[in-house]
């Protein structure tokens, strides 16, 4: 599943869910994912916001989703938090009907399946509440085989409840990328998805190896697989826009055309986060479109927003991307 023209994804979730729930986001265990089962209305339209605003892809709101998390802090079971899980995913596909029937009542074509709906799988340390997901320490605990066993309850759910792709998000360490990439390639062959690193500078994963080396690395697995027709981009996300370029650029720089990478990057705003102050620099920020045509032109394929992007971004970010494959289809 080559990717021709670019995608624009959607933004950070829970930062557009505000919109509909209020502040009450940040701070819990669960993050987002509680509202999956206490006002499912406002995660459909949160989707909605994203679709309406020029959206090819929506992530379902399931990056901090876990049996685990489900039943400690909503005191519900095994077959529950999993059926929550699954019901989750639902809430995108109502989404996505309501937009396609909006679209049909107004004359506005839709490509042949697109909206697509990528469910969000976060790294193993979001579930511990502990912020792990931005160090990646218990990779020097923890067996791939234990961080994949956890994985795959929920990979297994979203699928069983219907989705075109999975994203492999927020990945601070190499380890669990290729570990995922090999449970992946082994046991789910059919399934397509997109790995998608956390960098905490403009070289370095979260955890402390180098993203170039962790993104060919994987990239070299899949080869030997002869899975990369698999996988839709390899990326970051969550990273400050700054790092992006570098990143991209440890990749792709100086590789022909057709060897380069399928890249996906989708950064956070640009805000600085203070644990008292909460987020800081907004009057700072480069509008992400305005990074667009630097990013396609290094491969990526897949451009949107993470933390503090709202659905008003990705509208700029779709005229950025439009404006650039007309550019693209014209030379």
């Amino acid at each position: 599943m080559g990717l021709t023209s670019i995608l624009v994804k959607d933004g950070g979730f829970g930062t557009q869910m505000t919109v509909h729930v209020g502040d009450a986001v940040d701070g819990d265990p669960l993050w987002s994912a509680r509202f999956n089962a206490t006002k499912p209305a406002a995660i459909i339209n949160t989707h909605l916001d994203f679709l309406q605003n020029g959206a090819d892809i929506i992530l379902t709101n399931t990056y901090q989703t876990s049996v685990e998390g489900y039943m400690e802090y909503m005191e519900l079971n095994e077959e529950q938090s999993v059926e929550l899980i699954k019901n989750t995913v639902r809430l995108a596909h109502i989404a996505k009907e309501k937009y396609l029937s909006e679209c049909c009542q107004t004359g506005l074509n839709i490509a042949e399946g697109f909206p697509m709906i990528i469910a969000s799988i976060g790294p193993y340390g979001a579930h511990l509440h502990d912020g792990s997901e931005y160090t990646g320490s218990y990779a020097d605990y923890l067996s791939a085989k234990d961080i994949t066993d956890w994985h795959r309850v929920r990979i297994d759910a979203c699928l069983d409840a219907g989705i075109d792709a999975l994203a492999i998000e927020t990945i601070p360490c190499q380890m669990e990328a290729e570990a995922l990439v090999d449970m992946l390639c082994e046991d789910y062959a059919d399934v397509k998805f997109w790995i998608s690193f956390q960098c905490k500078d403009e070289k370095t994963l979260a955890h402390g190896e180098e993203f170039a080396e962790a993104a060919l690395s994987v990239w070299d697995l899949l080869r030997n697989r002869n899975a990369q027709e698999n996988c839709l981009a390899i990326g970051a996300n969550c990273v400050h826009p700054k790092f992006v370029t570098p990143l991209l650029q440890s990749v792709n720089a100086h590789k022909k055309p057709e060897e380069k990478i399928p890249l996906v990057v989708y950064p956070n705003s640009g805000e600085i986060y203070d644990v008292d102050k909460g987020w800081l620099g907004k009057e700072h920020c480069v509008p992400l479109a305005e990074y667009v045509p630097e990013w396609a032109h290094l491969g990526a394929k897949i451009i949107g927003g993470c933390c503090r992007t709202y659905a008003r971004d990705i509208r700029l970010i779709k005229e950025a991307v439009q404006d650039y494959n007309k550019c693209e289809d014209w030379n």
